[in-house]
């Protein structure tokens, strides 16, 4: 599972970069305040924070005009960022930002406005699983990109094989149908889903709570951005953090609004209880953001993942990781 043979993509990302005109901002004639920002799917809770400091005026009040643009299963942020079809991207797991330095492709994750990755894995509740190591030897149910992304810890830390991996769809129903069976899932929608649907109260093991160390819903900028208009950068991001802190402690209603109207197909029960399993969970405010705000990174998190991905073969060992990120905007300026 080396990584130039998984993430292929990467490479056309690295070339459109290369080659295709891009609209940074540095470009004649470009407004200096627009910020267009991708996320990696369709609208929903996981993104509220995003949504709120658009609904709210916090990007507005800081000089920026901010587009989201919606994800979904066509839309690949990283080729987006290469391109600079985008400002500015977001990123669910800390092995896309390495991917793209792997790749030599000049964008960096600027902030993590979640400390925790909501990813989980779910079982039956009747089948002896207490703990998540008791999952091993048992059928998983995962996507092909979790199984080069947190896959590769499962195996790491706790001997998981490849023999167990079955094709997931994000479709419950084989899970549903056969009680050996796990699956992945996010802490705030798929466990939700399946009680509403069929009534099954799942177990479900929270990979952060257990020492994956990836951080979620990240801010991906190129580095052209980064060189030419830092104090942009800098704006998007304490306007996010402040939309992320809003959206969990205040009324989170104008940021639902924007959620619902890009997204039709999410409902108010749904996000309502995202945004507590948010809270209850301290995705956002939790871990190093309880000292270090909101958005906050740390070159020791950073190194403990790449090390374990590295070990694991995804990377060359000489991988410059640093080059993923960087901590200039998750700290006060000029320090």
């Amino acid at each position: 599972m080396k990584l130039f043979r998984t993430f292929t993509l990467l490479a056309v990302a690295a070339l459109a970069w290369a080659c295709s005109p891009r609209q940074d901002a540095g470009k004649p004639g470009a407004d200096a305040s627009v910020i267009r920002f991708a996320t990696d799917w369709r609208a929903q809770a996981e993104q509220g924070g995003f949504y709120q400091a658009l609904a709210t005026g916090e990007y507005e009040k800081r000089g920026l005009k901010v587009q989201i643009i919606q994800g979904g299963p066509g839309v690949n942020v990283p080729q987006l960022l290469a391109a600079g079809a985008v400002e500015a991207g977001m990123g669910s797991n800390s092995f896309i930002a390495l991917n793209l330095a792997a790749e030599g492709v000049p964008v960096r994750a600027v902030a993590a406005m979640m400390q925790k990755d909501p990813q989980v894995l779910i079982a039956h509740p009747d089948q002896g699983i207490e703990r998540i190591e008791d999952l091993k030897g048992h059928p998983i149910l995962l996507s092909d990109a979790s199984v080069t992304a947190f896959w590769v810890w499962l195996k790491s830390k706790y001997g998981f094989e490849d023999s167990q991996i079955r094709k997931y769809t994000f479709n419950a129903a084989p899970f549903l149908a056969d009680k050996s069976v796990a699956q992945q899932g996010y802490l705030t929608s798929e466990p939700f889903t399946i009680e509403k649907t069929v009534g099954l109260k799942p177990r479900v093991f929270l990979l952060a709570d257990n020492g994956y160390p990836s951080y979620a819903a990240m801010i991906f900028v190129p580095q052209s951005l980064i060189d030419k208009d830092p104090a942009r950068v800098r704006a998007f991001v304490e306007a996010s953090a402040a939309g992320w802190k809003s959206y969990l402690t205040g009324d989170p209603k104008p940021g639902d609004a924007l959620i619902l109207k890009d997204n039709p197909e999410m409902s108010q029960d749904l996000l309502d209880q995202a945004r507590e399993k948010m809270r209850q969970y301290n995705l956002v405010e939790g871990g190093d953001a309880t000292t270090g705000g909101i958005g906050v990174m740390t070159d020791g998190r950073w190194k403990t993942f790449a090390e374990m991905a590295i070990a694991q073969g995804v990377y060359p060992k000489g991988l410059d990781y640093t080059k993923a990120y960087t901590l200039d905007f998750v700290r006060p300026a000029g320090k």
